[in-house]
């Protein structure tokens, strides 16, 4: 059986579990807090969280006897996944309505950090449909469709390579747009399309920072203003990225409107 003192230690170690899925997954700093509010309530511990880009901090409180322990846990690599979003949010609906156990929240957290993620390819194409698919709507032709999606699919190639390599997350952006927007243009010496710039454009979305932006800007409304600046910081380092490919490539290919 195990001692008190463990079980807030393993408690302090799942809460630090899933404040780290969420936040690498792309939750904003209120619905982290949110969440780890009601396992924290379910457990009968009081927990007070300090969140950073990179790390977190937890002290706990058992109510019951007074057992304290403070746990720190450095974050990987933050990578945007819905389904380990939307997965945390009803268990925790779940959790406060049926009254789990600690066991069972661990077992359901543990359910899904295992979930395997999207196949590579099936990503691919299907961003590849979305950004060729934009630039219709956007006024290009069907050359250009064909041309954004090639180009997206190699520039968005690339970028999970740098990604699964380990390189710096900054330069697998540009490496990403620089060559979707180069594959992009070359097709369109070849196969000239209507809007040729709206088709390098929409060739680049796939890099653009949404997810890092929405939360900087929720996270300022919210009064959370170190993590809201540091993902600022974050999605503009971003967007600085996909600027200086494109304007190489426009220097490059000479194109004067987008």
């Amino acid at each position: 059986m195990r001692s008190s003192k463990k079980l807030t230690n393993e408690m302090a170690e799942l809460l630090l579990k899933i404040s780290a899925m969420l936040m690498t997954a792309g939750a904003n700093t209120n619905r982290i807090l949110l969440i780890i509010n009601k396992f924290s309530v379910l457990m009968h511990v009081d927990a007070q969280v300090f969140i950073n880009h990179k790390a977190f901090i937890i002290s706990l409180t058992d109510k019951h006897n007074g057992d304290k322990t403070t746990q720190v846990k450095r974050l990987p690599a933050h990578i945007i996944n819905f389904n380990t979003l939307s997965g945390l949010s009803q268990i925790a609906v779940l959790a406060k309505k049926e009254q789990w156990s600690f066991d069972k929240i661990k077992k359901e957290v543990e359910i899904i950090d295992n979930q395997k993620p999207h196949s590579r390819w099936m990503v691919l194409i299907a961003v590849s449909f979305a950004g060729a698919g934009l630039s219709i709507l956007f006024g290009s032709d069907y050359y250009g469709f064909l041309s954004v999606f090639i180009g997206t699919f190699l520039g968005l190639f690339i970028k999970q390579a740098f990604h699964h390599k380990g390189f710096n997350t900054y330069l697998g952006t540009f490496a990403g747009t620089f060559i979707s927007s180069l594959s992009t243009a070359l097709l369109l010496t070849f196969i000239p399309c209507k809007n040729p710039d709206v088709a390098i454009a929409t060739s680049v979305l796939f890099s653009v920072p949404g997810v890092p932006l929405i939360n900087s800007f929720t996270d300022l409304m919210d009064g959370y203003f170190i993590t809201g600046m540091v993902r600022f910081i974050h999605g503009l380092l971003y967007v600085l990225s996909i600027a200086a490919a494109l304007f190489i490539i426009l220097y490059l290919f000479n194109i004067q409107r987008l």
